[in-house]
């Protein structure tokens, strides 16, 4: 501050003197207090604290725009540029005009009132006219090396940013009209670009777009006068036949700045550019920019395209168009209420332009640009969409010529078609039609793939697509394409023939595939279309590929809704069929059966297509599949997946099972219980030995409940032989309360296009990528909370658990044994514990099972499940109808 103060006295001090100086000592004077201007700023981290400020700005900008002129007077041009440089570069300590620059610079970033007196003073048409010198007079050599003069960066960026702190307000741009250079300037741009000063280039660029944004009334009434822009463009229609694309980009998006910038506040400069074919002098720039390499030329050419899309809505009055609304269309549209939001299309010829050079040209950067302007336009205002397309009709031209263009273009534009739809709601059926005959020409088939997803995204927005396309004849088309494939698939019968598809020709049917199911979901009309057409042995063909299943399951499923036996029959067939390796397939299919089997009307229909026997052989396949360790080609499957087939093969009995009594008795009267406990009990986990069993003494004692806890929690240092045993004793003990159909335990797998077929043969550590993990119903719930208040459902399971109580069992592990054996015994017995459970359990046959499985611990008098199961006996006793079963 102290330091402030000095140097404000002495500019007082000054002030005071000057009027009786001559202008040479006023000018000394000044020179002399400058440095410690500039000293007391440096010192001051760039704070001012000066209350002459604007006094000292205008006093020194005055004294600038005087040198400048002096070193301009008389001189030709490349003199004149020489003499400029040697005047504002920094020379020793320090030039005089370095010195002003530097002054001038620092107080031009204070306040808008101390620019208001630097604008003032003149300078802002001396400075136009030094950019004007640098930029059109490049140096000539003049060293021996081949070094030229050249203003050094600092000193450019100085005179530069003077410059755009005047010219951003109206008043500098004002200032400019009293001179010619501005017009000069703006010409020189567009016909002097290849001989200009390299060096130059940007910051001319920069001005001038400064410039552009602050222009006004006056400012575009003189650039009109002396005809600027008329001439710009023909200079320009020159350059474009000679300079490199990226350069002519450069010069051309200046010009455009003037006539985009200066329309709001008149049209006249953007008349005087369409009468002077600008539009074409744009079009014929823009194709020349084919096959630029990535980022070269960009910006000023995304800056030319982004100003054609702005003049789009440059117009006097509003476009007047009517069109005929084809329906039907979604409920939710209403055209009469499409509100506009003023950023309508005014001007047609713009956007000629970008239309034109996307069917014209095949570059990917200017076609994808182009497609988002047209996005953009959309954006601005949903009228914008129709006003276009019911005039110029792009999207319709566009989708003729589509195949031609580039994948990635391809992608961009059926994107936008379905935000016709999606964020428009609005149905373009003449363009759906076009779109319709591509998939059936199939010319490309990359083109073909990306529009049939556009159109699977539509259709899985709403199910009126269902009966637009039904009625269009793309069901048809579709089903007719996949019977074609179904022919191809089932003659290779698992070979591999030159005929089948690969890459995107697969994925072309897998799309195809989902279409179809999305077309026939929730729509019983198409899936008759789909009966009729005599489809259904064709579209069980694709089971057997993994990457077309997941869609092939979900038609079947929708098939279902018109004929539950048809689907059982094709889901049993294929399980029953599959070999004992395609463990995939089994799970897929056994999901799908899942969702039809929450339909009660479907369980007649599982039964007699043997739905039950069906299931069990699953189980039966599996023989010592769970052998620990494991053995043969059960190796390289891995235990989670075949743990997870057996949950699912369980689940679908028990689905089929729930709350249908004809069933149920189907189930237990022919022994089914029964041949379930035999498939369970020779999967590899339970003994099967036959040695009698030698009895221990237990030193802990853990219950059922305690046993699940412990297994569900990775740590516990069970052997894999208990864990799979406990797991599948939970699923049993699940469908004992008739709630097992509802559990989750697996995580979903989802197989990616492009996957070979698992089914069989692979890595454990491969499966661990794409298959289960255990998951904890609800991941809190201690497995204890499940364990309460159990109602008996399916008594038959709890015979299922008796016979599987004495193979848990395993040598080497007698007290582990005995300890799982007595907490199972334990967990039937709880039950038991209500007479209605009694009842239901003795009607259902448990007596003998206990009796006929567990005859070695009745046996023996030492038998540690002895006195439990003898306790079942006697509660199940009391409820016996025959008591001499008991005896």
């Amino acid at each position: 501050t102290l330091q402030w103060e000095t140097v404000g006295k002495q500019f007082v001090e000054y002030e005071q003197v000057a009027p009786f100086l001559t202008p040479e000592d006023q000018q000394r004077r000044l020179l002399e207090f400058l440095p410690l201007f500039l000293k007391a700023w440096e010192q001051s981290a760039g704070v001012i604290v000066f209350p002459n400020i604007q006094l000292l700005a205008s006093e020194v900008s005055k004294l600038l725009t005087k040198e400048i002129k002096r070193n301009l007077n008389g001189k030709p041009a490349e003199a004149a540029r020489l003499a400029l440089e040697q005047l504002l570069q920094q020379k020793g300590e320090a030039g005089d005009g370095h010195l002003l620059l530097k002054s001038v610079y620092l107080l031009s970033q204070t306040d808008l009132r101390t620019m208001w007196n630097i604008t003032g003073s003149g300078l802002p048409a001396a400075l136009m006219q030094c950019l004007y010198l640098f930029f059109t007079v490049p140096l000539k050599k003049t060293s021996d090396d081949g070094e030229t003069s050249e203003v050094d960066a600092q000193t450019q960026e100085m005179l530069v940013k003077i410059m755009l702190n005047m010219y951003k307000e109206e008043q500098g741009v004002e200032e400019l009209l009293a001179a010619d250079k501005l017009q000069s300037l703006i010409i020189a741009t567009a016909s002097l670009w290849d001989q200009c000063s390299h060096s130059w280039k940007v910051p001319t660029g920069r001005v001038l777009r400064t410039i552009s944004k602050a222009q006004t009334k006056n400012s575009i009434v003189y650039l009109q006068a002396v005809d600027c822009i008329k001439i710009a463009v023909q200079n320009l229609f020159t350059l474009a036949d000679t300079l490199p694309a990226c350069d002519v980009c450069e010069a051309a998006s200046i010009v455009l700045c003037f006539v985009k910038d200066s329309y709001p506040v008149s049209s006249a400069l953007l008349t005087e550019f369409e009468n002077n074919d600008g539009y074409q002098l744009l079009l014929k720039i823009l194709l020349r920019c084919e096959g630029l390499q990535q980022n070269e030329g960009d910006p000023y050419l995304d800056e030319i395209l982004d100003m054609l899309t702005c003049l789009t809505t440059c117009g006097k009055t509003e476009l007047k168009v009517s069109g005929n609304i084809v329906h039907p269309q979604l409920p939710h549209f209403d055209f009469e209420r499409t509100k506009s939001s003023g950023m309508t299309v005014k001007n047609l010829q713009p956007f000629q332009v970008l239309q034109s050079i996307f069917q014209r040209s095949n570059d990917q950067h200017l076609c994808g640009r182009i497609l988002a302007a047209i996005g953009t336009i959309w954006a601005w205002d949903r009228v914008n969409f129709f006003l276009l397309e019911w005039t110029l009709q792009p999207i319709n031209k566009f989708t003729d010529i589509i195949h031609f263009k580039p994948h990635p273009v391809q992608v961009q534009f059926f994107r936008l078609v379905e935000s016709i739809v999606l964020d428009l709601s609005y149905v373009p059926h003449e363009i759906l039609k076009k779109v319709q005959y591509l998939i059936k020409e199939n010319i490309v088939p990359f083109c073909t793939l990306t529009a049939l997803q556009c159109l699977l995204s539509m259709t899985q927005k709403d199910l009126l697509f269902s009966d637009i396309f039904r009625d269009s004849g793309l069901l048809g088309l579709l089903l007719a394409l996949l019977r074609k494939e179904a022919k191809i698939l089932r003659k290779s019968a698992g070979t591999h023939l030159p005929g089948l598809k690969e890459g995107t020709e697969k994925e072309l049917n897998v799309v195809t595939l989902k279409m179809v199911a999305a077309l026939t979901l929730r729509s019983v009309r198409n899936a008759v279309v789909l009966k009729d057409y005599g489809m259904v042995p064709y579209i069980k063909i694709f089971l057997d590929d993994e990457c077309y299943r997941s869609a092939t399951l979900s038609i079947l499923e929708q098939l279902s809704v018109i004929n539950y036996e048809e689907y059982m029959s094709i889901i049993i067939g294929a399980l029953c069929s599959s070999t004992q390796w395609e463990l995939h397939l089994k799970l897929d299919l056994l999901k799908s059966l899942l969702k039809i089997l929450e339909s009660p009307k479907s369980h007649s229909a599982f039964r007699t297509c043997s739905g039950f026997n069906g299931l069990l052989s699953l189980l039966s396949d599996m023989e010592g599949a769970l052998q620990d360790p494991p053995s043969g080609q059960w190796a390289a499957v891995g235990q989670n997946c075949i743990l997870e087939l057996v949950f699912y093969t369980l689940q679908g009995i028990t689905a089929a099972l729930h709350l249908d009594p004809v069933n149920s008795n189907f189930f237990q009267r022919n022994g089914l219980f029964e041949k379930m406990a035999d498939d369970l009990g020779s999967l590899g986990c339970f003994w099967i030995q036959g040695e009698r069993q030698i009895p221990v003494s237990l030193e802990k004692k853990r219950t059922f409940a305690e046993f699940l806890d412990a297994n569900f929690c990775s740590s516990e240092p069970f052997p894999v032989w208990l864990k799979n045993c406990i797991w599948i004793l939970n699923f049993l003990d699940h469908m004992v309360n008739g709630t097992l159909h509802q559990e989750s335990y697996f995580k979903e797998r989802k197989p990616e296009m492009g996957e070979e077929s698992r089914d069989g043969q692979e890595a454990p550590q491969a499966q661990e990528k794409h298959l289960v993990a255990f998951k904890r119903p609800g991941n809190k719930v201690p497995a204890s909370a499940y364990m309460l208040d159990c109602t008996i459902v399916h008594p038959g399971a709890v015979c299922v658990m008796v016979r599987l109580l004495p193979k848990l069992y395993k040598e080497g592990h007698a007290q582990l044994s005995q300890e799982i054996q007595c907490a199972l015994v334990d967990h039937i017995q709880s039950l038991v514990k209500s007479e209605k459970s009694r009842q239901v359990m003795c009607e259902s046959g448990l007596l003998s099972t206990v009796i006929t499985s567990c005859q070695d611990a009745f046996c023996n008098d030492s038998h540690p499940l002895r006195l439990p199961l003898t306790r079942v006996l006697e509660k199940l006793a009391s409820q016996a109808i025959e008591p001499h079963v008991l005896r």
